[in-house]
Parts: structure tokens; C-alpha cells; sequence
């Protein structure tokens, strides 16, 4: 299923506080980017993931945010991304959540 135009809305209204984002449509889902940098994903099921590397990976984790894992299919690798869940709290809360991101943009 591919991302709406209101889901994309919906993204921009929530990373308002960041000032200006461009997002860009692919593998049926969203790449959220500031300043050209991708900070964040609106997954294909309507899942919103921010990347965290270093020490925010660790920070994410610490904080219980689920990080995104897959297998291919036949195979019991299992690969971890580096985008973790935004928890539902923050879904609602454009200040929190975009200090959230601009933490994330940091560690970039």
C-alpha cells in the first residue's frame, strides 16, 4: 500500500517544529530528510521509525523503542536496521517529537 497525500500531511504537521522537511515516496513507504539528511521513515503500514546511530541507537534502545529487524525469507538472519519505532506518545506531540528528531539529526 502506498503512502497518501494525508499521511505525508501528517508527517510535515508532526516535524513542523524543525523547520522545513522534503520527503521522497519509496518502496511504498516515505523517507523524511532535513537538510538533506534522512532522519526518518513512514513505513508502507503506517509505522513511523527514526534512524539512530551511536549513541542514539543506545538512547532508543535504553528508552524501549523497538527497533526494526527483518529475515528474508528462508533465512534465520536476522538484520537490524537502524530506524526505531516512534513510540504512539509522540504521535500526537510535534514538540516532543521533533526534539526527539533533532536529536537524532545530531547524531547523524
Amino acid at each position: 500500500m502506498a503512502v497518501s497525500d494525508a499521511q505525508i500531511e501528517a508527517v510535515r504537521d508532526l516535524f513542523a517544529p524543525l523547520g522545513p522537511i522534503t520527503t521522497r515516496k519509496m518502496f511504498g513507504g516515505l523517507g523524511i530528510y532535513a537538510d538533506g539528511v534522512i532522519f526518518a521513515i513512514l513505513m508502507s503500514d503506517d509505522v513511523l521509525k527514526l534512524k539512530g546511530v551511536g549513541a542514539m541507537a543506545e538512547t532508543f534502545e535504553a528508552e524501549g523503542w523497538e527497533r526494526w529487524t527483518y529475515s528474508r525469507e528462508g533465512s534465520d538472519k536476522v538484520t537490524a536496521m537502524p530506524y526505531w519505532t516512534v513510540p504512539d506518545a509522540l504521535l500526537d506531540n510535534p514538540e516532543e517529537a521533533s526534539a526527539w528528531a533533532r536529536r537524532a539529526l545530531d547524531a547523524l
